[in-house]
């Protein structure tokens, strides 16, 4: 064993071995493919030191520093990595051959317009998207976690005279075929040919973000280095040579800090006169791989240039690089090329040449190259500060991922968020309340009775209005989930879950996914791209739904404060639990089933905290609140409409008793005082619409099927609500206002849609008389939502990132299950309640 924070020399060991606070220098990477690649774009190559941090809540995984920034490995992966203690590994460090400069810019010689067209490439939490909404006044999502930006974001803006349309890409630390961002990034890239390519690069990490922009160079593009976050380095009192870094590498190099819009402007000039050809600093460098490594891809080079319109289009060095690290998405470019079976040939000797002398694998040995360009560049021009900053990170992790406190911590701040969505949000949402009701009213009393009238008060405010209410709860609700991403808890949520994840078959970076999905599972499943392994990404998707999504959250506040008035924060919370269980425990079933694979390996960074910016936060909120605005405008107002209309028509019905009748014998019958006789005309009154919205289209329909949900307890206007949800569950309770004819004035003489659901009573079958709710029913019911058929936004996205197939698996499972538990919940409840 290493001796903690000595150089003792002793023979190599394993990382997963090396105790807590103890150091060792990598000797060798074992394991293959996904994890060497994966775990060599990292930094965890030949001659690095590497310092074992914490372990996990429940020992696994384990929290190493390497490069001056925090990354977890499980303890199986920890143990494919071979390590020295530091006094014996002077010799490791891979050399520096530094650059072959062809001396001479980068010219197109294609005539010059005013639109200029930039793709912002970087590393996972390098600031990239804050930079692309300062530059661009847009308001993309922000986070301080891998995987935010999940497809390319576009903006227009005007600079001078040129006009920019900047591309936000995903995130991705290398351009490799290892997930499908990098692979995204990659073809942006290469396929659109943005005239600039803007590689966002964190100035306190520059050794592992460096590696990318290495990447970049091979592709032999114009590109423009943004060193972001250039206070942080300042801060640490070091020194960086910028300009001598960007004459080495070819790219100039501009300092900036996105967060406070600081260097932008000089950013997007610098772009200009690279697009303009004008910067001497721009020009055609080839990093150094060493000879051997040269020879190899000068071979294979020689053969690639034959094919003239794979040149023209793609850099012949980049593609022999690639084709020495056997990337399979690169040799499948070349499936059409006239000479793709010689290049395959050469492209095989010469790496099996190569792994033969160097006893490694060509892809590490060019990594390590790689690395060892970056370590010697940065030798020339940077220097650290004379003193050591207190690693703050370190110091609030060692009680949000304590051993002991890193689980309750987590439930405190999951529970917080629910109670403070009640709390808080019950004053705005009476509020809100109050005016919608007194715009009811004040339009009722001003309009003629009539279709129009009725379309108007009970069709799109009594459905779009109630649900409309519930912003302010949404609001809050994505407010603390935004303070959980934007200041790196997130990521530490899944350093603590991942042992929890990875024994239900599940990477401990799906974890990232199905804590968005709280929000929305629209987001969620589209973040599922950040999982390297099909499988992965398709488990996560099928158990996301199972994730109470802000949609569902109206359904939850109607009924818990309807039915549940002294447990109200209990309840919600227990509600997002049970759908917690569920995932884990479909997750645990699919991985025996449908998934039986091997595991994944688990390498994530764990960002610096950062302080989240108010800036930023009320962005989020706004674009989640703008979102659901949108759909009360388009989906729940056409639904609203629609469920009005069936129930409106057809007008032609004949009633089982003469009420018209009945009303004027009630009136005339002088035995009954002034408040009886309103009160028995009211109820006949309600008599009729019931009886009139039962043989009513929407009434036929929901008989139909009420077969089916009798048995959960629930009633035929239930059952429509539940249809009318699929497309987006906000319309359950929008089906309910309709349905109830609930008043939307909250004043003391009139019945809120609460009130209504307190007294509905059923109107036929052996039940007669007796109310639908209860507090069983009204549980089961939100059971049901939590689990069925998922919105269509849910099911489409599925269907994009997966097949038609898995989307309408996900439909039909997830509702088999919703009636099994909201069965099992009323009839085993009602043994005992």
């Amino acid at each position: 064993m290493f001796i903690r924070d000595t150089e003792t020399e002793i023979k190599s060991t394993r990382l997963a071995d090396l105790p807590t606070g103890s150091r060792g220098v990598i000797v060798h990477v074992l394991g293959q493919g996904a994890f060497r690649k994966r775990i060599s774009e990292m930094g965890f190559v030949k001659g690095q030191m590497v310092k074992v941090i914490k372990n996990a809540p429940m020992k696994d995984p384990v929290e190493y520093e390497i490069m001056g920034y925090k990354v977890s490995l499980r303890r199986s992966e920890a143990d494919l990595i071979e390590v020295v203690s530091p006094s014996m590994a002077k010799e490791l460090v891979s050399h520096y051959e530094g650059t072959i400069d062809e001396h001479r810019q980068k010219l197109s010689g294609v005539k010059k317009g005013k639109t200029i067209t930039v793709a912002l490439v970087g590393n996972p939490n390098c600031g990239k998207t804050t930079l692309f909404n300062y530059a661009s006044g847009s308001k993309e999502r922000v986070g301080n976690y891998a995987g935010v930006t999940i497809d390319a974001k576009e903006a227009r803006f005007k600079q001078d005279d040129y006009t920019f349309v900047i591309s936000d890409l995903p995130g991705t630390y290398s351009i490799t075929e290892y997930s499908p961002e990098e692979l995204f990034v990659r073809n942006q890239i290469a396929e659109k040919r943005p005239d600039v390519v803007v590689n966002v690069v964190d100035a306190s990490n520059l050794e592992r973000n460096l590696f990318l922009t290495t990447q970049l160079i091979d592709m032999n593009i114009k590109v423009v280095i943004a060193l972001n976050m250039y206070d942080e380095l300042e801060q640490k009192s070091a020194k960086l040579d910028y300009t001598h870094l960007g004459e080495m590498m070819g790219i100039p190099i501009v300092p900036t800090v996105a967060s406070k819009g600081k260097g932008l402007k000089a950013l997007f000039d610098r772009i200009i006169e690279v697009y303009e050809e004008r910067d001497p600093i721009v020009r055609h460098i080839h990093i150094n791989y060493g000879e051997e490594i040269e020879k190899s891809i000068q071979n294979i080079q020689q053969e690639l240039k034959k094919d003239d319109q794979k040149r023209k289009k793609y850099s012949t060095r980049f593609l022999a690089i690639k084709l020495l690290e056997e990337d399979q998405h690169t040799l499948n470019l070349l499936t059409d090329s006239p000479v793709f079976e010689v290049v395959k040939q050469i492209a095989n000797e010469e790496t099996a040449r190569l792994e033969k002398k160097f006893e490694d694998q060509s892809e590490t040995l060019i990594a390590d190259a790689k690395y060892g360009f970056i370590a010697g560049a940065l030798k020339e021009t940077y220097r650290n500060g004379p003193q050591v900053r207190r690693d703050q990170s370190r110091e609030i992790d060692k009680v949000l991922t304590h051993r002991l406190w890193g689980f309750p911590v987590f439930i405190f701040f999951i529970w917080l968020t629910f109670q403070a969505t009640f709390t808080l949000g019950a004053y705005p949402m009476s509020w809100m309340d109050a005016a919608i009701g007194w715009l009811g009213d004040s339009l009722g009393s001003l309009m003629s009775d009539g279709a129009l009238k009725d379309l108007l008060i009970d069709g799109i405010i009594g459905g779009v209005g109630g649900v409309i209410v519930f912003l302010p709860n949404i609001l809050i609700l994505f407010f603390f989930i935004s303070l959980m991403e934007d200041s790196g808890y997130m990521a530490r949520a899944a350093f603590i879950m991942d042992k929890l994840m990875h024994k239900m078959g599940l990477h401990g970076k799906s974890f990232i996914p199905l804590i968005m999905g709280f929000g929305c599972n629209v987001p969620a499943v589209m973040a599922t791209r950040t999982l390297d392994n099909r499988n992965d990404r398709l488990l996560t998707m099928l158990i996301i739904p199972f994730m109470s999504c802000s949609a569902r959250l109206p359904v939850y506040v109607l009924l818990i404060s309807a039915f549940f008035v002294s447990y109200q924060g209990a309840i919600l919370f227990l509600i997002y639990c049970i759908g917690i269980v569920l995932a884990v425990l479909m997750g645990l079933f699919f991985k025996k089933t449908l998934f039986a694979k091997k595991d994944v390996p688990f390498v994530m960074e764990l960002p610096p905290y950062r302080m989240p910016t108010l800036r930023n936060t009320t962005i989020h909120m706004w674009h989640k609140g703008s979102q659901y605005l949108t759909k009360m405008g388009t989906v729940i107002l056409l639904a609203s409409i629609l469920i009005w209309a069936m129930g409106y028509y057809p007008r032609d019905v004949k009633f089982s008793k003469d009420y018209d009748t009945m009303l004027a014998q009630t009136e005339a019958d002088n035995t009954l005082t002034p408040d009886e006789k309103t009160e028995k005309s009211e109820q006949i009154q309600l008599s009729k619409e019931e009886e009139r919205q039962e043989k009513s289209y929407i009434g036929m329909t929901g008989h139909f099927i009420e077969p089916a949900i009798r048995p959960l307890g629930f009633d035929w206007k239930i059952g429509m609500s539940i249809i009318t949800g699929m497309a987006a569950k906000e319309i359950v309770v929008s089906s309910m206002g309709v349905l109830y004819h609930a008043s939307m004035n909250a004043d003391e003489n009139s019945q809120s849609l609460k009130g209504k659901l307190q007294e509905q009573t059923f109107t036929r079958g052996p039940k007669v008389g007796q109310k639908v709710f209860s507090p069983l029913v009204a549980f089961g019911l939100m059971v049901f939502v939590l689990i069925y058929f998922p919105c269509v936004a849910v099911v489409a996205a599925i269907k994009k990132e997966a097949n038609w197939r898995w989307a309408l698996f996900t439909t039909v499972y997830t509702t088999a299950i919703a009636w099994v538990a909201a069965f099992a919940i009323f009839q085993i409840g009602s043994l005992f309640v």
